[in-house]
């Protein structure tokens, strides 16, 4: 049995581990608060530029943008992989590293190239464990406070690799942030911008639909407009990412902080029963010596 000094130090090392969870659950909520609201002020946003976006390519055609039309043979794949750069957020980094895995296990054969660009410092250490051709890395972004012009800076390579060719198809891995206690590994395409699906449910309960009055003409503005939802859907995968994050850590820290309190509480029953036990050997040692004399 651990001497009563031994589990003395056990019970105050796993008190000061409480006190780093609990504050790191505390930093937490505190930044989930603003990246949620980040988060969905800006979908609103993104569903309707979509929702336009989807209205115009109606009206112009896929033969408007080379970014509509998807390559006839894909030989060079570029996957966007978002994850965190600190752990302590529970599976959140494994869940999203091993999303990229399976796609990669799926679309990898001896014809294609498939390279990446990482936020976050666990899926770059991942792609150089892995001897996986990283293009670019972005780290310090996800997590913290960040504007659009991250992703519009981002987007723009990707576009431009698409255009001249070095990428086939381009898609982003993230965390979709769904509730409190569920963030979903998200695997979404980028280029060739996929068509916009319309549900039919939907569309019917639909009284009015917007018509889009354009000038100048809807190519034009397609023209425009196509680059800038690469960027709007890299932006909204970022911000869902940073929100699923600290979800994912305050809640793992949460149940970090609930194993400490069972682990002081057994502590300290088993600091009671040690310690009840020298006073019982103390009493014994005392009431054998007494007889002795008495003899």
């Amino acid at each position: 049995m651990a001497s009563l000094k031994d589990v003395q130090n056990k019970i105050s090392a796993v008190k000061k581990t409480k006190q780093i969870t609990k504050a790191m659950n505390m930093v937490a909520t505190s930044r989930l608060r603003g990246a949620q609201t980040n988060m969905e002020n800006f979908r609103p946003y993104a569903g309707k530029f979509s929702e336009v976006l989807g209205s115009l390519a109606e009206k112009s055609g896929e033969e408007a943008s080379p970014l509509l039309l998807p390559r006839e043979e894909v030989k060079k794949i570029h996957v966007v992989l978002c994850t965190s750069d600190r752990g302590l957020c529970g599976g959140f980094n494994v869940n999203l590293i091993d999303k990229a895995k399976s796609f990669v296990k799926e679309r990898s054969s001896d014809d294609i190239e498939i390279s990446f660009t990482s936020f976050g410092k666990k899926g770059r250490d991942w792609c150089r464990k892995n001897d996986v051709t990283i293009d670019d890395e972005y780290i310090g972004v996800v997590g913290t406070t960040f504007g659009f012009n991250v992703a519009a800076n981002a987007g723009r390579k990707f576009v431009e690799g698409y255009l001249s060719g070095d990428y086939d198809e381009v898609y982003v891995v993230y965390a979709e942030f769904v509730s409190m206690g569920r963030q979903v590994p998200t695997l979404k395409q980028l280029l060739p911008i996929p068509p916009i699906e319309i549900v039919e449910d939907e569309a019917e309960d639909k009284e009015y639909l917007a018509e889009h009055i354009c000038e100048p003409s809807a190519d034009s503005l397609l023209e425009e407009l196509l680059p800038k939802s690469v960027h709007v859907k890299l932006h909204s995968a970022l911000l869902e990412t940073s929100t699923s994050e600290h979800a994912a850590r305050m809640a793992a820290m949460d149940n970090a902080t609930t194993a400490c309190n069972d682990m002081i509480e057994n502590l300290t029953l088993a600091y009671n029963k040690a310690r009840q036990a020298a006073i019982t050997a103390e009493l014994m040692d005392i009431v054998g010596g007494a007889e002795a004399l008495r003899g």
